[in-house]
């Protein structure tokens, strides 16, 4: 859960953020309405955080990440604690955000995954064991393995533990899954 400053107005706190970042002064406003725009909550410039959902607030941390223009961006646990609709919508604003660099995110819910079309690599103790698609994957699922859908069955078959999983929704960019430690 991203600490944010809950009496803060979403532009006052990016304005500051990018500060923080370098980002010179005359381009700060264009920058925070940007970052805004991309996460979908240029509606809510002057809204104070905490008077934001928890999916807002969630947006609220990418557009933190990405108004200074970073060429990568790298996210952890984006879409914990949303609701479907939430998460859908998260991994479609990844996506266009990847559009314009790149974006690795790291999650434990497997079937993110599938929602960024993504290529994936699959590590287990830093060795390499398996590189591909999402459906290439999930064709060497493991009936017998755990796991509720053949995504879950193949990271399961080929981790045999708990994985943590590491997406770029950059088609077809790579993606990174490793295993928890």
């Amino acid at each position: 859960q991203p600490e944010l400053p809950k009496h803060a107005p979403c532009d006052e706190f990016l304005h500051y953020v990018a500060w923080l970042h370098g980002v010179p002064s005359k381009e700060r406003d264009a920058a925070v309405a940007a970052s805004l725009e991309a996460v979908d909550l240029a509606n809510r410039s002057t809204t104070r955080i905490g008077q934001l959902s928890g999916g807002m607030q969630r947006r609220l941390a990418i557009a933190q990440a990405i108004v200074h223009n970073p060429a990568v961006v790298l996210l952890d646990e984006p879409t914990v604690g949303l609701d479907p609709i939430q998460r859908i919508s998260v991994r479609t604003m990844l996506t266009g955000i990847a559009t314009q660099r790149a974006v690795m995110v790291s999650t434990h819910l497997v079937e993110d995954v599938r929602g960024f079309h993504a290529r994936v690599l699959a590590l287990t103790n830093g060795q390499l064991v398996f590189d591909g698609s999402v459906e290439d994957l999930e064709s060497r699922a493991d009936p017998t393995a755990p796991g509720d859908s053949p995504l879950e069955q193949a990271l399961a078959a080929l981790m045999a533990e708990d994985p943590v999983v590491a997406v770029n929704p950059q088609v077809p960019g790579p993606a990174l899954t490793e295993q928890a430690p």
